[in-house]
């Protein structure tokens, strides 16, 4: 019994091993069945990614086990747990550290596959071939990655170290057991945009079809890559104890601009379907948006930054990594040039026009992504060159930034109510004057009901925040007729991309109220101080300790009054950690629709007394509610039944055809 528990390791190993030659026959085998016309041969592509799938689950569960029973016996559990981390820790330790956050990156490729192979069954047989091929090579390339620089089955053998050293305690906290997860769902669900794109160049179907197939997996990605953004925004606003929730991270940079890239490719996905133009950008957009979650992996893993987010410090994995990317990038993109002259696109439409504000929206989106490209890689490359070094702060990004998304959200309104092929300035113009009254007195009448003073950056944000909300309302409105029954009539796709606009809106509203209106203070405090801040009174009533299961920390209590009403009992800390000794900072927070009382500890000082950072953030969650709306939109786009009747239809017309 003892020997077969000791080779529980090895079984997770072979599992990968396995998986690695599955993934090899699933990109050989349907190629040849492709190239030949063998129907049977291509038939292998949905077994072979299923197997493949299985044999990585394998894997990353027998990685998880051997966290759970404390197997210190294998390398990356011995310095990423020990025998006093809660058991759910243990579980997002598997992803907490580089060797397993690549382990579940790539099983999360596997099941993409798979998901691509069970539902599936209304696409073209040869289609499916190449799709299920081309991620088949994507997951060749991360395998041999895994194996070969980042395998996470290492032994310590013969010397087993009696207990294993911690996980960070950054990332001992629930956000950390989800985020990962759900960020790398979004970053490897791209993979399947990027292969149906590949795959209708291959096959020479770069029609309306193509696109139908290709977007709920588009708009599932997206999907769980808002999430992701949305809760790596919310973890760090809480854990890391100094109130910001984004501060233009390295890392967090590599996830967003996949994200606008990638939610361009879906408004072209939707020009595509509809009417089968913009063939060639479409393609070149799905390639980009992968080739930006590649980007990221690479910046993540690869050593050539800093960030509390990063995980390599490896060069030797950065160069495998940048192989990678080379030929994933290099390849598609070579491909595209050879193919993409051969598509035509035979819709015409007019300057104004549903059409040309997608395109606009696009044209802003891949250059708001091309300018967050610019300032995350610039130091890189001037370090690179030799030239010094030199760190792009967070007012480049915000000039930068800022204003693109002001006149996105701006064109965003328009755009949707214009009509295909041809539409009128004056007719637009007419059906949004309700809108821009209602987004100017909001914009102007806002900042001077807060603080009795004009605030031009909350007059901009405001104003497009209504503008877009009034815009998409009085579509709604248009398109019902003004009969509020009629509204569910109009499909769950048209609801969708109506709730995840106003989304958008919701997010503005909150990002321009928390950076123009938060307040803070830092002050030294002892039992039985009081500060006011706002309109708001922290007392301070005690101090003691707690002991956790893996940890100690010194906690104060504070009472905090709105008026004479007290409001809230908030309890922040400061953890020391057993296993490490790192002491973390835990903010304590009280929650409403329509603020956040933020109080998290700083230093001790003489006599009992500790520095406090003491804040009112107006409108914070809404930063987050908005990123909710957002993916709540994108779930009623997929859940359409008449969508997924087009899909159907398209291949029994395909078939007729033939």
């Amino acid at each position: 019994m003892t020997e077969w528990y000791g080779m529980v390791p090895e079984f997770g190993q072979l599992a990968l091993i396995f998986a690695l030659l599955v993934a090899v026959l699933q990109v050989v085998v349907p190629l040849v069945g492709v190239q030949t016309r063998r129907e049977w041969l291509m038939a292998y592509a949905r077994p072979l990614a299923t197997a493949q799938a299985m044999f990585l689950l394998i894997s990353l569960f027998i990685l998880a086990y051997c966290f759970v029973v404390d197997d210190f016996s294998v390398a990356y559990v011995a310095s990423n747990s020990n025998t006093q981390l809660p058991v759910p820790y243990k579980i997002s330790a598997v992803w907490g550290a580089h060797e397993g956050s690549l382990l579940l990156w790539v099983t999360l490729l596997g099941c993409w596959g798979m998901a691509v192979s069970v539902f599936s069954k209304s696409l073209p047989l040869d289609m499916v071939a190449r799709v299920l091929a081309i991620m088949g090579l994507v997951c060749v390339g991360f395998i041999l990655f895994t194996l070969h620089t980042s395998n996470p089955f290492t032994r310590n053998l013969p010397s087993i170290p009696p207990e294993g050293a911690d996980l960070n305690p950054l990332l001992q906290d629930f956000g950390l057991i989800v985020h990962p997860p759900t960020l790398y769902m979004g970053y490897v669900g791209l993979s399947v945009a990027f292969s149906f794109a590949l795959a209708a160049l291959m096959g020479g179907r770069l029609d309306a079809a193509w696109a139908r197939w290709s977007r709920p997996w588009t708009t599932a990605a997206w999907i769980f890559l808002t999430i992701g953004i949305a809760l790596g925004s919310w973890w760090a606003y809480y854990e890391l104890g100094w109130g910001g929730w984004w501060f233009w991270d390295p890392v967090e940079n590599a996830s967003l601009m996949p994200w606008l890239v990638a939610t361009a490719l879906l408004h072209s996905l939707a020009v595509t379907e509809k009417r089968g133009l913009f063939k060639s950008w479409t393609v070149l957009l799905a390639i980009f948006a992968f080739s930006l979650s590649l980007l990221g992996t690479f910046l993540v893993r690869s050593g050539v930054l800093t960030s509390v987010h990063a995980f390599a410090s490896d060069p030797d994995r950065g160069v495998f990594i940048l192989a990678l990317l080379g030929i994933c990038i290099g390849g598609s993109l070579l491909m595209y040039a050879l193919k993409a002259p051969t598509v035509s696109s035979v819709g015409r439409y007019e300057w104004v026009s549903r059409e040309s504000f997608l395109l606009l929206n696009n044209l802003l989106l891949l250059v708001a992504a091309f300018a967050i490209l610019l300032g995350t890689l610039y130091p890189l490359i001037i370090d690179f060159a030799g030239l010094g070094k030199i760190s792009v702060g967070a007012s480049w990004f915000n000039t930068m930034f800022v204003p693109i998304s002001v006149v996105l959200a701006v064109v965003i309104g328009p755009g949707s109510m214009a009509r295909w092929k041809a539409d009128e300035i004056k007719r637009l113009g007419s059906s949004t004057v309700a809108a821009m009254i209602a987004a100017v007195v909001i914009g102007i009448a806002t900042p001077l009901l807060v603080n009795g003073e004009m605030n031009w950056k909350v007059l901009l944000g405001m104003g497009v925040s209504v503008w877009l909300i009034a815009a998409t309302l009085v579509d709604v409105w248009k398109k019902a007729r003004g009969k509020l029954n009629r509204i569910p009539q109009l499909g769950l796709s048209y609801q969708g991309m109506v709730l995840a606009h106003i989304g958008v809106a919701v997010t503005i509203i909150g990002v321009t109220m928390v950076a123009n209106y938060s307040q803070e203070k830092a002050a030294r405090m002892a039992p039985g101080d009081v500060v006011m801040l706002d309109n708001y009174r922290f007392e301070f009533v005690d101090a003691g300790h707690i002991e956790g299961p893996n940890f100690i920390s010194d906690a104060a209590r504070f009472r905090v009054y709105d008026g004479d009403k007290e409001i809230a009992l908030l309890t922040p800390e400061k953890r020391r950690y057993n296993a490490s000794g790192q002491i973390m900072t835990e903010a304590a927070i009280d929650v409403t629709l329509l603020r956040d009382v933020y109080v998290s500890m700083g230093e001790a000082l003489d006599n009992g007394a500790w520095g406090m950072r003491l804040q009112v953030k107006p409108f914070m969650r809404w930063v987050w509610l908005g990123a909710i709306f957002m993916a709540i939109g994108g779930l009623l786009a997929m859940a359409d039944k008449r969508y997924r009747a087009r899909v159907t239809r398209s291949r029994s017309a395909q078939e007729a055809a033939a």
